[in-house]
C-alpha cells in the first residue's frame, strides 16, 4: 500500500501546488484584496471540479474490481461508458459554471472591492476545466489498474510549467489574477494531453476497440450506481465548504485573507492522508474483487496504524510551525491576518487524525461496494461543520473562531459513525 500510496501523496501534493503558487505569489506580489480574491475562489473550483472528479473515483473502484478479476473485455467498455457519463457532465458543468458565474458570486458574500478579481480569475480558470476532466480520469483509470507512477510524472512537468507561467506572467507581463488563472489552465492542459497520449502508446490493454465503443446499459448502470454516490460525496463534501466559505467572506477581507492562505497550508497537511485513502480504496477493491479476505483484514490494521502516526506527526509540525507557514504567504506587516491562520492552523491542526481515519472510511466503503455509507458519512461530517459553524459564528463572544472549531468535531461525528457501522456489520472481513 506504501508504495502504491506514495506516488498519489506526491502526486497530490504537486497538485495542491497550482493553488499554492497561485497564492503564495498572488500573495507577495499583488497584495491582500488579490489574494482574497484567489483564495475565496478556490472553494468555488473546487466544488465544480468535485463533481466530474467524484464521478471517476467512483468509475475507477470499477475499474479495479474487473482487474482483479482479470474482466479485461468488461473492463474496456466500462472505460467507454465512463467517458460517456463523464464527459457529458464535464460539459454541463461548463457551460453552467460560465453562465452563472456572477450570480454565484455574490452569493458568497463576496465583498465589492474583491468581486472584480474573483470574476476574471474565475472566468478564466473555468475556461480550461475539459483538460483538468481529461487528466483527472486517465490518472484515476491508471491508478485503478496499480499505475500511480505515470500520472505523478506528468503532473511534475505540469507543476513545474504552473510556477514558471506564474512569475512570467504575473511578474514579468503583470498580468495581475489574470495571470494566474492563464498560467495554470496552460499547465494543466499540458498534464491532461500528456497522459492521455502516454496511455494509448503504452497501455494497449485499455486502449477502446470498435466492439468497445458501444452504449452498454448494463455497464452504465453499474458505473452509475458507484460513480454518482461517490459524485454526491464528493460534491456535498465541497458545497458544504462552499457555505462555510460564503460565511467567511461575511467577516470581511482580513478573515477571508488569512482563510485563503490557511486553507492552503491545511490541504497541503492532511493532503497525503487523503491520497493513503485512495490507495487503501484501490487495494481493498482489488482484493475485494479477487476475493482475498485475508489481505483486506491485514491491510485495515497496516492502514489505522501508518495512518495514526503519520497524522500525530503532521499535527504537531503545524501547530508548531504555523506562524513560519502563514508568513510565507503574507508580508509580515500583515499581523492581523497572520494571527488569524495562526489561529486556524493549531485549532484544524491538532485534530488531523480524525481525517485521516474519515478517508479510510470512505475508501473502504467505496471499495466494498457501499458508497452510500461514504455519502452518509460526508453529510455527518459537512453538515455537523455547516450548521455548527453558522451557530457559533453567529455568538458574539465566539465569531469566526467557531467557524474553525465545526471542522474538527464534523470529522469526529463522522468516524463514530462510520466505525459504529463497520462493527455493526459480522461479514466485515473480521
Amino acid at each position: 500500500m506504501l508504495r502504491f500510496a506514495f506516488p498519489l501523496m506526491l502526486g497530490n501534493l504537486l497538485q495542491q501546488c497550482y493553488n499554492v503558487a497561485d497564492t503564495l505569489i498572488v500573495g507577495r506580489v499583488l497584495g491582500a484584496d488579490a489574494l482574497a480574491a484567489v483564495g475565496s475562489s478556490y472553494a468555488l473550483i473546487v466544488f465544480v471540479t468535485s463533481i466530474f472528479i467524484g464521478l471517476c473515483m467512483g468509475c475507477s473502484a470499477v475499474f479495479s474490481m474487473q482487474y482483479g478479476a482479470r474482466e479485461f473485455d468488461g473492463l474496456r467498455r466500462s472505460i467507454f461508458s465512463s467517458m460517456l457519463i463523464v464527459g457529458g457532465v464535464t460539459l454541463v458543468l461548463n457551460v453552467a459554471s460560465l453562465l452563472w458565474l456572477t450570480p454565484v458570486i455574490r452569493l458568497l458574500h463576496t465583498p465589492p472591492e474583491v468581486e472584480p478579481l474573483a470574476r476574471s480569475y474565475l472566468f478564466i480558470v473555468f475556461l480550461g476545466m475539459v483538460p483538468v476532466c481529461v487528466y483527472n480520469f486517465y490518472a484515476f483509470l491508471l491508478r485503478a489498474v496499480g499505475n500511480s507512477v505515470v500520472p505523478l510524472c506528468f503532473l511534475l512537468v505540469s507543476v513545474v510549467l504552473n510556477i514558471g507561467l506564474d512569475l512570467l506572467f504575473m511578474l514579468g507581463l503583470h498580468m495581475g489574477v489574470e495571470g494566474a488563472a492563464f498560467a495554470t489552465v496552460v499547465a494543466q492542459t499540458v498534464a491532461a494531453l500528456g497522459l492521455y497520449l502516454y496511455t494509448r502508446r503504452r497501455f494497449p490493454a485499455l486502449r477502446l476497440r470498435k466492439a468497445d465503443c458501444v452504449v452498454d446499459f448494463p455497464s452504465i448502470r453499474r458505473l452509475s450506481s458507484y460513480s454518482l454516490l461517490t459524485c454526491v460525496q464528493q460534491s456535498v463534501m465541497n458545497f458544504g465548504i462552499l457555505l462555510v466559505q460564503g460565511l467567511v467572506n461575511s467577516f470581511g477581507t482580513a478573515v477571508m485573507a488569512a482563510f485563503a492562505a490557511a486553507v492552503k497550508i491545511d490541504s497541503f497537511a492532511y493532503m497525503p492522508v487523503q491520497d493513503f485513502g485512495n490507495a487503501f480504496s484501490t487495494f481493498i477493491a482489488q482484493n475485494f474483487g479477487a476475493g482475498r479476505t485475508d489481505r483486506i483484514r491485514r491491510g485495515i490494521r497496516s492502514a489505522v496504524w501508518l495512518t495514526t502516526a503519520f497524522a500525530l506527526l503532521v499535527s504537531a509540525l503545524v501547530f508548531v510551525g504555523a506562524p513560519w507557514l502563514m508568513s510565507l504567504f503574507v508580508s509580515p506587516s500583515e499581523a492581523e491576518i497572520i494571527a488569524i491562520g495562526v489561529e486556524y492552523l493549531r485549532i484544524e491542526g491538532s485534530f488531523y487524525v480524525g481525517i485521516g481515519y474519515l478517508f479510510l472510511l470512505y475508501g473502504f466503503y467505496r471499495a466494498v461496494a457501499l458508497p452510500s455509507m461514504s455519502v452518509v458519512l460526508t453529510v455527518v461530517s459537512l453538515g455537523t461543520r455547516v450548521l455548527l459553524a453558522y451557530l457559533l459564528a453567529s455568538l458574539p463572544q465566539v465569531g469566526y473562531t467557531g467557524i474553525w472549531w465545526s471542522v474538527p468535531i464534523g470529522w469526529a461525528l463522522a468516524d463514530v459513525v462510520g466505525v459504529w457501522y463497520y462493527r455493526s456489520k459480522p461479514n466485515f472481513f473480521r
